[in-house]
């Protein structure tokens, strides 16, 4: 078959498996993006609000219900469900009128926390732009699991799309696509949440890295970076920032070490200081909740508690303690540990792209030290650095094969040279 069509199959292969978990894969956060397109689409405040607790509140029951089946002690019991779903219901509806009554019913979102907590969502309208399509022709339930869908398989093509790009032999350059789809930012992509579409898009412009380094669609590559940064400032703006300030200073430096073609880097990293800067001014101008509102957001519990007065201090005491413990924590299971290795490696390989690589993937460390939490659901924060792995350790198969193409043929006669063959 060709390229192309193996591609397809993967990713085909790869979305009839999610039928096994349509429902079940939403947090919390969930419900405010899902109001949030329901309103877009036109649906009214009190409409929108009950669809998206009905859908949280039947997912938290379908939940339940899956617990219990393999509960040692009351697997038998009665299908709690319809218990739990009612229950959801009821809380979720206790906490909307009670902000609504306390004066919080601006904006798109239904009110399922305080009005400084929804702030933070409110400024990120991409995600939900995207899910509307989506929930108004097929519901919410199907619409929030094709979107997963989509988007996730939109990352495995742009990996292949990448490695092909650098001529990573079709098999490996699938390989790369198959990992995306495996480790972790496979299943955060498919969690109905901003991760799967910022991901998609620091690929797309990973993508555009890789085109101008090979110097033939320098302004597609361009094009690429610049209208990825820009379409991230509306999915999540400290994603721009972060792919913004990492790009620029690969730039810089691919620039000073690759003077042949060093203006077409010195753009990469003009595009990338630009999206740095923008964001900054811009989120200003838009009066974006700024970095003391998500410091005060984590150290308080989402505004449960008093605001912090030595917020800062609090924050580096917690940062230290965070990195010591996650530390810890993946000596005791390498796994990441191993596969960031694997990466670095194969990215060092194409030193010029590989530092744009390790540049897209440190916006996950970034991220990660940003909310130092350590409770934060199957490393979602600091899910960006898979991407290292995903096409690093393809990029590190590629080398290998090729230092395999020259073999010795064993001698046919006693005396004769072995000759090598390519």
């Amino acid at each position: 078959m060709r390229p192309r069509t193996w591609v397809l199959v993967l990713a085909a292969v790869f979305a009839v498996l999610q039928l096994a978990n349509v429902t079940g894969r939403d947090t919390p956060d969930t419900k405010n993006y899902l109001s949030y397109a329901l309103s877009l689409s036109g649906e009214s405040k009190r409409a929108s609000a009950t669809v998206t607790i009905d859908y949280y509140c039947a997912s938290r029951g379908a939940i339940a219900r899956r617990d219990q089946s393999v509960n040692v002690l009351n697997f038998h019991g009665k299908d709690p469900a319809a218990r739990v779903a009612k229950k959801c219901r009821a809380a979720q509806w206790r906490v909307v009128d009670a902000q609504v009554r306390a004066g919080n019913s601006g904006g798109f979102i239904t009110p399922f926390m305080p009005e400084r907590f929804m702030r933070i969502f409110e400024v990120r309208p991409g995600y939900p732009v995207f899910l509307v399509p989506f929930v108004t022709l097929l519901g919410p339930v199907w619409g929030l699991w094709a979107s997963s869908v989509v988007l996730t398989v939109a990352g495995g093509i742009l990996v292949f799309l990448i490695l092909r790009t650098l001529s990573v032999s079709v098999p490996l350059a699938l390989t790369g696509q198959a990992l995306y789809y495996v480790l972790p930012c496979g299943t955060t992509a498919m969690r109905p949440m901003t991760e799967g579409l910022m991901m998609a898009l620091t690929l797309a412009a990973a993508w555009g890295c890789a085109l101008v380094s090979t110097g033939r669609r320098t302004r597609a590559g361009l094009a690429l970076v610049g209208g990825s940064l820009l379409l991230l400032f509306t999915v999540k703006h400290s994603q721009a920032l972060f792919l913004g300030l990492c790009l620029a200073g690969a730039g810089a430096l691919v620039a000073v070490r690759q003077r042949q073609r060093w203006r077409a880097w010195a753009v990469v990293a003009g595009l990338g200081s630009a999206a740095a800067v923008g964001t900054l001014l811009l989120a200003g101008l838009l009066n974006y909740p700024s970095q003391t509102d998500s410091l005060q957001d984590l150290l308080t519990d989402h505004y449960a508690l008093p605001d912090r007065t030595r917020l800062y201090p609090e924050f580096l005491h917690l940062e230290a303690n965070f990195w010591l413990e996650w530390t810890r924590q993946q000596l005791w299971q390498p796994v990441l540990a191993s596969a960031l290795g694997a990466g670095v490696w194969g990215a060092l390989r194409r030193p010029v792209f590989g530092a744009f690589l390790i540049g897209a993937a440190f916006t996950g460390i970034l991220t990660q030290a940003a909310h130092p939490d350590i409770s934060v659901w199957g490393g979602r924060l600091i899910v960006l650095v898979w991407l290292l792995p995903v096409v690093g350790v393809p990029l590190l198969l590629e080398s290998v094969v090729r230092g395999k193409a020259v073999v010795a043929v064993p001698a046919q006669a006693h005396g004769q040279q072995a000759q090598p063959v390519r």
